[in-house]
């Protein structure tokens, strides 16, 4: 391996832990919203703008991070997002309120926001085209790796909190469990922060400020002299022309020549959020919960996700440069509707019948009298059965032992759901997962593309912030099964957006492509 790809592999890596902090800021609320639902005293909404409530800034963060960046550049923004993910850490973890809780949750998705626009973005910029899809997938990677280590610590501070080891308990870990979830983000952020010390300033930035020389010693550390000459010159040229520092207006994205490439932009984030991946990590206890296996089981099987996106992520890494772009999309759309109805159909055939046995095994905290009326009942649905629970052990007590009471009832083949879930976060990894976000980086000119991605970015924050704040209301009011069933639906018209729309784009350069897509 040469010095020029083990220096552009070695950047890349770091530049993309901002994805990894991405993943496990956004993901390590799976394993809190269990424990601050009943603590903070919270309705099925409130619930979900706990979740929802980090995309919202995000989506601000994203619509101004493009243009900040273009202007101060990507390293500065970069090292400012990872003081934000420490403050949001700290403010998280010692809440003593939802609002306060909300909040330090709204700050932390302004480093979301801006992690998930610059980290791609500045990589693109500094990789040779024959390694940009790889390099730039190292985000995604990252992204997930942060999401399955985030599913990995709630279960071992859930483990650890039950123990009766003298350590765990003189932290609290029982009692302040996911306050500990939440506190750990800490450590990689300030790792982050010293990391980015080492990382060069964008190349390409530095060309659209004038900086040629500079650009040009830093390419010449990713790729030959000659290359990294020829890359300048082709960046210079597809800037000649532009005013010193022009501010480059979000109208341009509109004009003709911008229709292709902005329909493709926007179907891709729209498309990403609206097929329920982000629902599914960030609610995966609480969905195999309804499964009925108990909480310990679902935390287990919610890291069995963690991994599942993590190889499969890996594997479109490894794929992407070689197969492309759109064969991986096609394959990943194709699998996520398939898993979605196998959902649905799961969910659909579950039946609910609480015996006299397997009411022994609920807390002794529930009123095995108010139970009476409905043992031996069958309920064909979780909603009949939760509001026939809710009328008899009342609001509050339903809530807090949800989860054993359709434990208790609950026949559903629970390795089907496992199966969906599984083939689902699988098909999104090996496709849309990281492809839209090297997409992104490759499809829009080098003029606008930082207030560009921005734009799109924020279209997929705001769709993946609604579908995050209504997905426990759809659970209790629509059921699983019909919540499925939507998501399924999406994920069939996306597969037919991108057999029809998207193009292929591997193995060229951004300035080929801006002459091939923007006409």
């Amino acid at each position: 391996m040469t010095k020029e790809k083990l220096f552009t592999i070695k950047v890349a890596l770091i530049v993309a832990m901002g994805g990894f902090l991405m993943g496990f800021d956004a993901s390590v609320i799976s394993g809190v919203i269990k424990f601050i639902e009943p603590e903070f005293e919270l309705t099925k909404l409130e619930l979900g703008w706990a979740v929802s409530s980090l995309s919202l800034t995000a989506t601000l963060a994203m619509m101004t991070a493009g243009p900040l960046s273009d202007k101060f550049g990507r390293k500065r923004l970069l090292k400012y997002t990872a003081i934000i993910f420490a403050i949001s850490a700290i403010g998280s973890a010692l809440a003593p309120n939802f609002i306060i809780f909300v909040i330090a949750r709204m700050l932390g998705g302004f480093g979301v926001g801006a992690s998930l626009i610059l980290a791609p973005v500045y990589i693109a910029e500094i990789s040779p085209a024959k390694m940009r899809g790889q390099m730039v997938s190292f985000n995604q990677l990252n992204i997930v790796l942060g999401i399955s280590v985030a599913f990995f610590t709630n279960y071992l501070i859930l483990q650890l909190g039950q123990s009766d080891t003298s350590w765990a308990q003189s932290l609290k870990l029982d009692q302040w469990n996911w306050r500990w979830m939440l506190g750990l983000e800490i450590l990689p952020a300030i790792l982050y922060y010293v990391a980015l010390f080492i990382v060069p300033k964008s190349p390409r930035w530095l060309a659209m400020h004038k900086r040629e020389d500079e650009a040009l010693e830093i390419m010449k550390k990713v790729t030959t002299e000659e290359d990294a000459k020829e890359q300048l010159k082709a960046v210079h040229n597809s800037i000649v022309g532009d005013t010193e520092n022009e501010k480059v207006s979000i109208k341009e994205l509109f004009k003709p020549a911008m229709k292709l490439v902005l329909t493709i932009g926007i179907g891709l984030a729209i498309l990403q959020q609206i097929t329920g991946m982000n629902a599914v990590l960030f609610y995966a206890p609480m969905i195999f919960e309804q499964s009925g296996i108990g909480t310990d089981a679902s935390f287990i099987q919610a890291i069995l996700v963690g991994l599942t996106n993590l190889i499969f992520t890996i594997i479109a890494i490894l794929l992407i440069d070689r197969l492309g772009r759109k064969p991986l999309l096609t394959f990943g759309l194709a699998g996520m509707t398939i898993a979605m109805f196998v959902l649905a159909f799961g969910f659909n055939s579950a039946t609910y019948t609480l015996s006299q046995e397997s009411t022994k095994e609920l807390p002794t905290e529930i009123n095995q009298s108010q139970l009476t009326s409905l043992i031996g009942q069958t309920f064909n649905d979780e909603l009949t059965y939760k509001a026939a629970l809710t009328k008899v052990l009342g609001e509050d007590t339903f809530k807090e032992h949800e989860s054993g009471l359709i434990t208790a009832a609950a026949s559903i083949n629970s390795a089907l759901i496992l199966f969906g879930i599984l083939l689902f976060v699988a098909s999104f990894a090996v496709s849309i997962g990281p492809i839209m976000w090297v997409m992104f980086s490759e499809l829009f000119p080098n003029r606008i593309r930082g207030i560009a991605i921005s734009f799109v970015g924020l279209i997929s924050s705001a769709i993946s912030f609604g579908i995050q704040l209504i997905f426990p209301w759809e659970l209790a009011n629509l059921g699983n099964t019909m919540t499925f069933l939507i998501f399924a639906v999406f994920a069939a018209i996306g597969f037919v957006f991108i057999i029809w729309k998207v193009p292929e784009t591997k193995g060229k350069s951004l300035e080929e492509l801006e002459a091939l897509l923007v006409k």
